[in-house]
């Protein structure tokens, strides 16, 4: 129908324009590009999990999209954006920045990545954008032109680069933190009057603190925790006095705090400045801040005592002090303990890693009871069992360890019904472990090694249904295991070495489904290893050394994917070595030495590696790997004929023969006596099968003993590198200088202390030679595997590259910890566990070698000395020569019997020198001055100031790294070091043995890599 008259054009407009209305084609009058910009955003997303945008379609219009929100006018236009927390997958679009109207835009808590799109920079009404807790990445655009911007979140994604300069003057909250944000904070921030909180923290920031932002007064968080930032205490601080949180923590901050932080901050509820090098002492006036809630000032080098005023905020909840140096050594030193008993929301108080000494005050069972952490660990407190702490009903972790506690544990301490954590470990706690612990339904560790405790271990720990870890090594227990500790279905750590148990390994062990390590070395423990073990598939590290199990190898340890070291040795296990285990991929040490096994050592997997198994003391195994220098496997048909013929000539050679052949024999021996210029060798019993050299072939295999191969001189000998064995790369040669007084008597010596001893931990020797050298005379050499990374003396003082260089080669703390780990169960096995005692006479960093894995291997038993039984005494003849000048014990200096002890003191001076980086015979170290005692005057007040500044260093913060190191390795450290004066005691009497040094510091260093 044609419309020809104008009131028929109009109703035909009206008809139009109302049916357009119903339409899901939106028209063009502004709000088109709205449409279409979304919908490219839609575009970007790659995955929506949650269906978030499935009515994102043109059957709808845009303004009822889920999470769209627009204005009211006409035509609408979209003002708000809020997909947070769906789960997207993609990136933004540079469409966004068309939404002109756009006020707010959230897609925080996605997985977007991508850049944050300088598009958005155009937005001139948005005032809240949060894109936090993506994967985005480049560098934050400007958003200068945000003129209304008054919430810029961007934390938790990838951004790099430095924090803009030209921020948006209106802006109130800036959160930046936890990117890869470098540079300085700029000072232009000072001109965003209106700033409440900002927050730049867990970043790579360095600098210090603008002095420009005292003008933010107005600021109430400022955190900048996990950065790189340094200098004194940002003075600008003190103006802001509206702050109520402040976050310095894990920063290279230092200097004194100002003595009126308290006065200045009267609102602060928050203060975390740990993990710093803040000193001094703590400001008096910091109670005058009466809001405080939470207080973290640990992990800087504070001394004094603590203010006796510290408890007068009412409402503190959290006050930590851990792993400074204060002190508190008389009643007037403790008087903050009766302050603190008036903050009745107290939940967590740390003291540990101080210098509080005696008795715990009795007030503290004053405390209130909402206290939930009570950590008092690694200080000198002594006494019994602190009574006040039955007062505490609802704490969760108890920390008492590395103290000086005696006394039996209190039976209500299982009263404590909430406890989680009991941690007791390194006391001098005796009697039983009391039954009441098991009343603790909650707990998920129980460590109380290193004390004094006997009787068994109560069975009825097995309703600890949520127990995860049971530490109880290095006690006098005595007892079976517990079947029911097994059948706890959270158990992830056994750990019960050292004592004194006996019985059998039970079968319910294969119910521990979670187990991750189980820890059973030098106990009574006997009868068969349960095949039900191999149920454990989480297995990550099983020590069942030093025990009686007999019986065979289980082949279900074929199922522990995920077992990365066993250790079986000192049993009196038979039958072969189980080919399967050769498939456990991530198995990287193996110790199956001195049992009774037979067959053929398998050639795959783990047995591949000879620097990683120990097999030695087994001698009816054969084959393996070329390495290994054992006997090839006969074959079944060869065996048989071997004993027919044996048969034969046992029946046709008649007596009179043999006793001819007997004759000739030693006429034979004698004429090769008196002729010395032959190649012949008398070499020593090694307990096994090795292949025999001569002269020739040393002097061929060094070049003619070439001084370009030498690699060591001492004082009886020179090591020299060569090329001896096909099938071995490079060989130590050392080659004794018999023309020296004692060289001979050396040699015996290291042949005697290297007869029947192996173990991992000691350089392995592959052969000896005894003969005649091309001018006529003696020659005696021992051939050992070469160690490539060469010894511990050289590890510490030489430089990287350039001998020029001031630059020490790095060793790390975990390096350390294992070197001495290493070392200490070397000695160990030689005081203790050998058939025998053996004394190394001659322990120091030049005689510990480090293969290529930094495993280290005591080495030089040219000093050793024997003792076969009890009722035998050590051969002191050579007592002269008992060691080196700063490592030889007080008692042998001055021509003292020999005695496991020195070894003890040496390995102490070692032990100290590993991470204080100093020789003992540095020339600080004189007037009486010794290594042990700059230790035991300098520790812990002044720990981080003696120890080598590389591993200070790597315990307040990496430069490479933001994330700082936690308080548990300076807690390793100090251990470690406690240790080493405890091993260098004057009095032979009062040091501790070897076994339980190696039993510490195997706590320790697995304390610390978990």
């Amino acid at each position: 129908m044609k419309v020809t008259t104008a009131a028929g054009a109009g109703h035909f407009l009206l008809l139009f324009f109302a049916s357009i209305s119903h339409s899901p084609i939106c028209s063009s009058f502004g709000n088109d590009t709205d449409r279409l910009s979304l919908l490219q955003f839609k575009n970007a997303i790659t995955l929506d999990p949650h269906q978030s945008l499935v009515s994102w379609n043109d059957s709808h219009h845009f303004c009822s999209w889920k999470g769209v929100s627009c204005s009211s006018k006409n035509p609408p236009r979209v003002t708000a954006i809020d997909l947070a927390d769906q789960g997207l997958v993609g990136h933004i679009t540079p469409s966004l920045g068309n939404l002109t109207f756009l006020r707010y835009l959230d897609l925080s808590t996605n997985r977007l990545a991508g850049q944050v799109p300088a598009s958005l920079g155009r937005l001139r009404r948005l005032r809240r954008l949060h894109l936090s807790n993506n994967t985005l990445q480049g560098i934050i655009p400007s958003f200068a032109n945000c003129s209304h911007l008054r919430e810029l979140w961007l934390d938790s994604n990838e951004l790099v680069g430095r924090i803009p300069e030209d921020l948006p003057l209106g802006l109130e909250e800036l959160d930046l933190s936890i990117n890869n944000l470098s540079g300085t904070i700029p000072s232009t921030a000072a001109n965003i009057t209106a700033l409440r909180y900002f927050a730049c923290a867990f970043n790579a920031i360095d600098g210090g603190i603008p002095g420009e932002l005292a003008a933010l007064r107005g600021t109430e968080t400022l955190a900048v925790d996990v950065n790189r930032m340094s200098g004194g205490f940002p003075e600008a601080i003190l103006n802001m006095s509206a702050l109520t949180v402040l976050g310095l923590a894990s920063n290279h901050f230092s200097g004194e705090l100002p003595s009126a932080i308290g006065s200045s901050l009267p609102n602060l509820q928050a203060l975390a400045i740990d993990i710093n090098f803040f000193h001094g002492e703590i400001p008096s006036s910091l109670a005058n801040a009466s809001n405080l809630i939470k207080v973290d000032l640990s992990r800087n080098n504070f001394i004094g005592v603590v203010p006796a005023s510290i408890g007068k905020p009412a409402n503190l909840t959290w006050l930590n002090l851990e792993m400074n140096q204060l002190h508190a050594r008389s009643k007037q030193d403790w008087e903050f303990m009766d302050s603190l008993a008036n903050c009745t929301q107290l939940q967590v108080l740390s003291l540990m890693g101080n210098q509080m000494e005696g008795y715990v005050p009795s007030s503290l069972g004053n405390f209130s009871v909402q206290l939930q952490r009570l950590q008092l660990g690694l200080n000198k407190l002594s006494g019994n069992f602190p009574s006040g702490i039955a007062n505490l009903p609802n704490l969760i972790s108890l920390g008492l360890e590395y103290n000086r506690f005696t006394g039996s544990v209190p039976r209500w301490l299982g009263g404590l019904k909430k406890l989680q954590v009991l941690s007791l470990y390194d006391n001098s706690f005796t009697g039983h472990v009391p039954t009441s612990l098991s009343n603790l339904s909650h707990l998920t560790e129980l460590l109380l090694d290193s004390n004094q405790f006997i009787g068994n271990i109560p069975s009825s720990f097995g309703n600890l249904q949520f127990l995860r870890n049971i530490n109880i090594s290095n006690n006098n227990l005595h007892g079976n295991l517990p079947k029911k500790i097994f059948m706890i279905p959270t158990i992830s750590q056994v750990l019960l070495s050292f004592n004194n148990l006996s019985g059998e390994l039970p079968t319910e062990v294969g119910n521990a489904r979670q187990l991750m390590y189980l820890q059973l070395s030098s106990n009574n423990l006997s009868g068969d290893i349960p095949s039900t073990l191999g149920n454990c598939e989480n297995l990550q590290d099983v020590e069942l050394d030093q025990n009686n199990f007999t019986g065979g190898i289980p082949t279900s340890f074929s199922k522990l994917i995920s077992l990365k070291f066993l250790d079986l040795s000192h049993n009196k296990l038979s039958g072969s070595i189980p080919v399967s285990l050769g498939d456990l991929q991530l198995l990287n040490q193996i110790d199956l030495s001195f049992n009774h096994l037979t067959g053929q050592v398998p050639t795959k997997g783990i047995f591949k590696n000879s620097t990683a198994m120990q097999i030695d003391g087994n001698i009816g195994l054969c084959g393996g790997a070329p390495e290994l220098h054992l006997p090839e496997c006969p074959s079944t048909t060869s065996n048989k004929s071997k004993h027919k013929l044996y048969v034969q000539l046992k029946l046709v050679i008649p007596l009179a023969s043999m006793v001819t052949f007997a004759i000739v024999i030693l006429i034979l021996f004698m004429i090769w006596k008196g002729n010395r210029r032959t190649n012949s060798m008398s070499l020593p019993s090694f307990g096994r099968e090795i292949p025999k050299v001569s002269y020739r072939d040393l002097a061929r295999a060094t070049n003619g003993f070439s001084t370009s191969n030498l690699i060591g001189k001492g004082s009886y000998s020179s090591v020299y590198r060569g090329q001896l064995f096909q099938d071995i790369n490079v060989v130590a040669i050392k080659v004794f200088s018999l023309e020296t007084r004692g060289a001979q008597k050396s040699f015996i010596a290291e042949c005697n202390a290297l007869r029947n001893v192996r173990h991992r931990n000691l350089v392995p020797i592959l052969t000896a030679c005894s003969s005649i050298d091309s001018s006529g005379n003696d020659f005696k050499a021992l051939v050992y595997k070469y160690m490539p990374r060469g010894d511990l003396h050289k590890l510490l003082y030489s430089t990287p590259r350039d001998e020029r260089s001031s630059d020490l080669c790095y060793i790390s703390l975990a390096q350390r910890l294992s070197i001495a780990v290493d070392v200490s169960d070397a000695l160990a096995y030689l005081h203790h566990s050998h058939e025998g005692t053996i004394v190394h006479c001659d322990l120091k960093p030049s005689n510990i070698l480090l293969d290529d894995d930094m495993t280290a291997l005591v080495g030089d038993f040219g000093l050793a000395k024997f003792k076969t039984d009890s009722r035998t005494s050590f051969d002191n003849s050579n007592s002269a020569t008992n060691g080196t000048i700063g490592y030889v014990a007080p008692e042998c200096a001055t021509g003292g019997h020999v005695s496991t002890a020195a070894d003890v003191y040496s390995f102490g001076v070692v032990l100290l020198e590993i991470f204080i980086r100093r020789r003992p015979t540095d020339d600080i170290f004189k007037d009486g001055l010794s290594i042990a005692k700059y230790a035991e005057i300098n520790i812990p007040e002044k720990m981080l100031q003696i120890v080598d500044p590389q591993l200070a260093q790597e315990l307040s913060l990496s430069q490479e790294d933001p994330v700082t190191v936690d308080g548990t390795a300076a807690h390793c450290l100090l251990s470690v070091l406690n240790i080493g004066l405890c091993c260098t005691k004057s009095a032979p009497n009062e040091r501790i043995t070897m076994q339980e040094v190696a039993a510490r510091l195997h706590t320790i260093r697995d304390s610390f890599l978990r």
